[in-house]
């Protein structure tokens, strides 16, 4: 009998070096016959790291080379009333909404409707708050889309922080995001640094719009969510979100805000504050259904996507780099390309593997890091170790020491 390992490396091989039909057959109709033994040992291992930790609930989602996917739970999604976490359950995602919004513009790229190297003038240059943004005349599109700009955060504004605490039911406009930077001092001359910002994605946001004649949200379903049926991602855009678990805020979180998220049903902020910087509900298999689909280039073009991926040096961790709404980072099972996800009570993690042209996204319903025990993009490793082979992840050491 075949051994467990030796199947999830046939699986690899071929999705580099293609067999014969009739081999490609017998290896799918293998690997069939262990699909539950896979998503057992997953769930097996995500049970461990629960209970060696003291997170509430996880997700975990992940796509195979030949495009299976599936999901499994731990833990519970309502830490009150004792209710089990689902599959289904979605939890906010958090920053990885910036990848859809970037998968938009290169869309709008390839047509010849933009250009990255344009000035952010060419589309908000006649708006009268546009010069008071930070850097205004000299900011480009790739600019805001590589947080190169030097537009400061306003989403940890102390303004901005009291505001969406005092009214919770109030809807935001993207320029009144933006007030909350308006004539400050850039943090650096736009293009000559690197500064995380969700209000870069503010900016862009407002460009799709401009540019499409549609809301943000309409063009993100139409050209991305509806095509590749990600049904189970839905924007973030009011107090109660269909089928979203309770989150619950560490202590002496940035939003000042604690303990549980939703109360009485409803969201005690709006998260549609978030918009083009998140602003998106999923499921841990939608995300790395959705990784898996962007970075092998089903979006738009190859050169496009190279386009994402080139990459300046970031500030998130040793050798980190950040592309067009993409995260380009080293880990023990190769370069890895996706975006990490935190809303006060929740965290996502999404990644693509491409030498092993896998995808595996986690989400946590809760914000409280150290509480996971180590960082979601270790147990995304955890997880890639069990589904590609721990042989493999040995070998591949020991030929690069």
């Amino acid at each position: 009998m075949i051994e467990f390992k030796t199947i999830v490396l046939l699986l690899v091989v071929a999705f580099v070096n293609p067999i014969p039909a009739d081999s490609a057959t017998q290896t799918k109709l293998v690997y069939a016959q262990n699909r539950t033994k896979l998503k057992q040992r997953v769930q097996a291992r995500l049970n461990e790291l629960h209970a060696g930790a003291e997170f509430p609930g996880a997700n975990v989602g992940f796509v195979l080379p030949d495009g299976r996917h599936a999901s499994v739970s731990a833990g519970l999604a309502d830490v009150e009333s004792k209710q089990l976490l689902k599959s289904m359950d979605r939890v906010l995602a958090g920053s990885i909404g910036k990848t859809y919004v970037a998968a938009v513009v290169l869309q709008l790229v390839q047509e010849g409707k933009v250009n990255l190297d344009d000035k952010v003038a060419r589309w908000l240059g006649r708006e009268t708050w546009f010069r008071r943004l930070p850097n205004a005349e000299a900011i480009t599109l790739r600019m805001l889309m590589k947080h190169t700009s030097g537009i400061p955060e306003h989403v940890l504004n102390e303004e901005f922080i009291k505001a969406i605490k005092e009214k919770p039911d109030k809807i935001w406009e993207p320029q009144e995001l933006l007030a909350y930077v308006f004539d400050k001092e850039p943090l650096f001359p736009a293009g000559d640094g690197w500064s995380y910002a969700d209000t870069n994605y503010i900016v862009v946001g407002m460009i799709v719009e401009r540019v499409t004649k549609r809301k943000l949200y309409d063009e993100i379903s139409r050209r991305i969510l509806k095509p590749f049926k990600l049904d189970d991602t839905i924007p973030s855009d009011k107090r109660i979100i269909h089928r979203l678990i309770a989150g619950y805020s560490m202590p002496n979180s940035p939003f000042g805000v604690e303990g549980r998220m939703i109360v009485g049903g409803r969201f005690i902020v709006n998260p549609q504050f978030e918009w083009a910087g998140g602003g998106f509900a999923s499921t841990a298999e939608d995300l790395a259904r959705w990784a898996k689909i962007m970075y092998e280039g089903k979006t738009f073009k190859q050169l496009y996507l190279i386009e994402m991926l080139d990459a300046v040096e970031a500030k998130t961790g040793k050798g980190d780099k950040y592309g067009l709404g993409v995260q380009v980072r080293q880990s023990d099972l190769g370069v890895s390309y996706g975006h990490g996800g935190w809303f006060p009570g929740y965290l996502s993690e999404m990644e693509y593997f491409p030498q092993h042209k896998i995808a595996i996204a986690i989400q946590f319903n809760t914000d409280a890091g150290r509480k996971l025990k180590k960082s979601p993009r270790a147990y995304i490793a955890d997880i890639g170790k069990i589904i590609i082979g721990e042989s493999e992840i040995k070998e591949r050491r020991t030929c690069s020491q």
